[in-house]
């Protein structure tokens, strides 16, 4: 088991090869950096997916709902899950390095404007290709201070020769 203190990353796990990552079912891949969420962020994301719903993008309407203030689109929290993987996990000797999806994600929680989250991932199924090897990384957000995680996923990669 590896530990890891609540505010400093553990190193990236790194593989020299996809058949590397054969044998790492189970591995746990420690922590990410923690990441400010900002309400620039926030309205970025609303610009960039359409998606100005008042709960997300009018500060002054969100702190008399349901959460006090802004809250992250869900969607927002799911695509920080592109950064915090290379933190998490790296193979080294590939042609190219591919998401190919996802499988089950949920949203147990808001991050509320000003959080700060990170990323813990574990290596689920690892699948040898014919051209190299598909992992799934089960990667849990969490929210500084708060006892229920903002994001689980199931993400899928594929790592080619």
């Amino acid at each position: 088991m590896r530990v890891y203190s609540a505010n400093v990353p553990l190193m990236t796990m790194i593989y020299d090869t996809p058949k590397d990552l054969l044998s790492a079912e189970g591995t746990d891949l420690g922590c990410t950096g923690w990441i400010e969420i900002t309400q620039e962020r926030i309205d970025l994301f609303a610009e960039a997916t359409g998606d100005h719903q008042w709960i997300h993008t009018k500060p002054d309407k969100a702190k008399d709902g349901p959460f006090g203030t802004t809250i992250a689109h869900g969607y927002l929290t799911l695509s920080l899950t592109n950064q915090f993987l290379p933190e998490l996990l790296q193979v080294t000797n590939i042609s190219m390095g591919v998401n190919y999806g996802v499988n089950k994600v949920r949203f147990p929680s808001p991050v509320p404007v000003g959080s700060l989250v990170r990323a813990t991932g574990t290596v689920g199924e690892v699948t040898e290709l014919d051209d190299g090897v598909q992992v799934v990384v089960i990667i849990t957000v969490e929210v500084q201070g708060s006892p229920k995680p903002a994001c689980i996923v199931e993400s899928i990669s594929r790592f080619i020769n």
